[in-house]
């Protein structure tokens, strides 16, 4: 279980989006969106710290099969896993028993460089899953686990275990853990600086003295 201080943490990073979090991260000079991976069971909002897990490349021999991961009993409430499979199409490595037993864990959600399946079951079960493809081939005996809790570069980006990971409609982000209170501060106030915006604009100030009044290159820096 969290503790009250990443719970807190949380609960902020769930009211903002994850555009805002990408400004506060670019007036940082840290790149952390995830291109590829995408909602796949829309309307969910995730934040959390990573649990991470690496797959790679594995053929066994003719007759011979190898049991899917069973990570998941060891990742904690609350948490996000993150999982690269190379950003392979041609096989899984997420499905309904796996989505069964992160429920059951109140993991937060999943992230999938590279397949998962049974997605019309995930739906049903609306449990916040962001993949960069969707196929119905098994990873096992195609893909085995090369390490958990370990770095990960997906796309350009690092993560570690504990970095915190956001996902919304629009995609997922990673931010690391060292940076987290800036980056969560920084964001609150670009939605607050965003929110004067449109208001101003709403009662007729045109845009261009709008976002010069109020900020709007850098609304990071909350003005008033």
């Amino acid at each position: 279980m969290m503790n009250k201080t990443l719970t807190n943490i949380r609960h902020r990073l769930l009211a903002l989006d994850t555009a805002s979090v990408s400004d506060a991260l670019d007036s940082i000079y840290i790149a952390g969106g995830i291109q590829g991976i995408k909602p796949q069971v829309a309307g969910h909002k995730i934040a959390g710290p990573a649990f991470t897990v690496q797959y790679e490349a594995y053929e066994p021999e003719k007759n011979t099969f190898m049991n899917a991961g069973t990570y998941i009993d060891e990742v904690p409430e609350g948490a996000v896993i993150v999982v690269d499979n190379q950003g392979r199409n041609d096989c899984t490595s997420w499905g309904n028993i796996l989505t069964t037993k992160a429920l059951q864990k109140n993991i937060a959600g999943t992230v999938i460089h590279g397949s998962a399946r049974d997605i019309s079951d995930i739906r049903k079960m609306n449990y916040p899953l962001f993949a960069a493809n969707i196929f119905m081939v098994s990873g096992k005996n195609r893909a085995r686990i090369k390490a958990v809790q370990c770095g990960l570069n997906i796309n350009g980006v690092k993560i570690e275990p504990g970095d915190w990971i956001m996902g919304d409609d629009n995609g997922v982000l990673v931010i690391p853990r060292d940076n987290l209170m800036e980056v969560v501060l920084r964001a609150e106030n670009v939605e607050k600086t965003e929110h004067r915006i449109l208001s101003n604009i709403s009662e007729g100030t045109k845009l261009e003295d709008a976002r010069n009044a109020l900020g709007y290159a850098v609304p990071w820096e909350l003005k008033g």
